[in-house]
């Protein structure tokens, strides 16, 4: 439950500005410096985790719900701790207006490489090895998976299965020392790195929203080492896949082909995997949106091999049972539901029933009378938006609304409003609402259009490019800590 009224931002840390093409950790400490001068207190970030260009670069297809992102690790901060010389930092920067993946895989790789021969192994590192426990697991899979360049359902027979084998670990370490430790350095420098960032955050009153997708990659290691929590057959294909049933956004429904979870072994575990993932996270965020939670209640399961969602299913989860575990092994399950699109009456249940938090999003109220997003309904325990990582920044989203849908607008703010002015309506909107929470992408903070979103569903390429070039101007910090000193945030 959320008591405080808070304001924030939310912005990915590849969206920040950095001369390296992705935005990185070190960026983030002069992002939490930016929010201090503009009177915000929450900074919402999307997952930190393990991308791949070869799944388009999604922070929502990670290889593995725990290893850190090497692209978002800083090369000036390796060359503060000696590891580096300034001309390795001097050969890898980059100029780009998007954010630059491909530069940034291959470079900061190279980067580590270098730091990598000249650290020396400590007890520091070696007591991060021992307390991570999902570490080991997660280097052996990297290894073969780079050795071998396939996918964990393409290794051989012996392999593919050895993902539950304790002793894989010590095998491929045995084996190839010098890159299983290389992984284990990667993920050190990264942790090392990100709880710096958050503590620097926190001193400042700032407090992180990270983001949990509610499902895994079938490609990461997550499933390679817990198959049997996955409806997964004897060959290792997925029985069933996830996604949503036919809507109003899409007339066959969305298919997003991650294996679903076998709720029943779950329960059997006392839904172990499921604690050690949350309690993992918030080590990591002060709070955390679970992307889909509906699907914690009943989720739809799709027959793998169908090419759309239509021919799927609900099937019903133990959302009481799990969320009464949750919260008695996790004190700080400072958790907020993603419970957007068609939610039940049993899903506001389950979140009413453990004062979990919800999201309304400013940008669905005016496509009807009295819609549910508008602030006036909204209540105190809830995060408001006025658009998400997955909507148009509302410079674009008001172009494309209807006259009826504006006149709506005009009608409930008391005002005509126009394109050039339409997101600051939307902010004031969002911080004058009941939500304690009100949360403005950064693309709003600054008035931009179609060309900066973020993210467009089902849109196959070109998404997660969105990045600042320059922190933004005083002008516009002083406009966002005023507004939010009018409207007690």
């Amino acid at each position: 439950m959320i008591r405080e009224r808070r304001a924030g931002i939310l912005i990915h840390i590849t969206s920040l500005p950095s001369d390296f093409g992705v935005g990185d950790i070190k960026s983030g400490f002069e992002f939490v410096d930016f929010l201090e001068r503009s009177g915000q207190t929450l900074w919402q970030i999307l997952p930190i985790h393990q991308t791949s260009s070869k799944f388009g670069n999604s922070p929502y297809h990670p290889l593995s719900t725990f290893a850190g992102n090497y692209i978002l690790i800083s090369p000036e901060k390796l060359l503060e701790l000696g590891l580096i010389k300034r001309e390795d930092l001097e050969e890898i920067k980059v100029r780009s207006e998007k954010t630059d993946y491909k530069n940034a895989y291959f470079n900061k790789r190279k980067i580590l490489k270098k730091a990598f021969e000249k650290f020396r192994w400590n007890d520091e590192i070696e007591k991060f090895f021992s307390e991570n426990t999902w570490l080991k697991k997660y280097c052996a899979f990297s290894v073969i998976r780079e050795r071998s360049g396939k996918e964990w359902y393409e290794w051989d027979e012996e392999t593919r299965w050895s993902g539950k084998d304790e002793k894989i670990a010590e095998k491929v370490r045995n084996e190839m020392r010098d890159e299983f430790d290389f992984f284990v350095f990667e993920q050190f420098i990264f942790f090392s790195q990100w709880i710096e960032l958050k503590k620097y955050a926190n001193s400042k009153g700032i407090f992180i929203i990270g983001d949990l997708p509610i499902y895994v990659s079938y490609e990461s290691c997550d499933v390679w080492e817990n198959t049997h929590i996955f409806k997964i057959d004897r060959d290792g294909k997925p029985k069933y896949v996830s996604g949503v049933p036919p809507d109003f956004f899409s007339i066959t429904g969305q298919l997003w082909g991650t294996p679903v979870y076998d709720w029943n072994e779950l329960e059997r575990e006392e839904f172990s995997w499921w604690i050690k993932r949350l309690n993992f996270s918030f080590q990591l965020y002060d709070y955390v949106r679970i992307d889909h939670f509906r699907g914690f209640i009943a989720y739809w399961e799709v027959p793998y091999g169908e090419k759309t969602a239509e021919k799927g299913r609900w099937v019903k989860a133990p959302a009481e049972k799990f969320f009464r575990t949750v919260f008695r092994k996790i004190a700080n399950a400072n958790i907020i539901a993603e419970d957007l699109g068609f939610i039940t009456e049993d899903v506001k249940y389950i979140r009413e029933l453990f004062k979990i938090p919800g999201m309304k999003v400013l940008q669905f109220g005016f496509y009807g009378d009295d819609q549910e997003h508008l602030p006036h309904n909204a209540d105190k325990n809830s995060v408001i938006y006025t658009g998400t990582h997955d909507n148009p920044p509302s410079k674009a989203w008001f172009r494309t609304l209807d006259e009826n849908a504006k006149k709506r607008f005009e009608l409930y703010t008391g005002k005509k409003v126009s394109e050039e002015d339409i997101h600051f309506e939307m902010i004031r909107l969002a911080y004058s609402s009941p939500s304690n929470f009100a949360i403005i992408p950064m693309q709003d903070i600054l008035g931009l259009g179609e060309e900066a979103r973020m993210n467009t569903p089902a849109k196959p390429s070109g998404n997660w490019e969105w990045k600042m070039n320059t922190l933004p101007r005083e002008e516009i910090s002083e406009k966002i800590r005023e507004l939010s000193k009018i409207f007690g945030r």
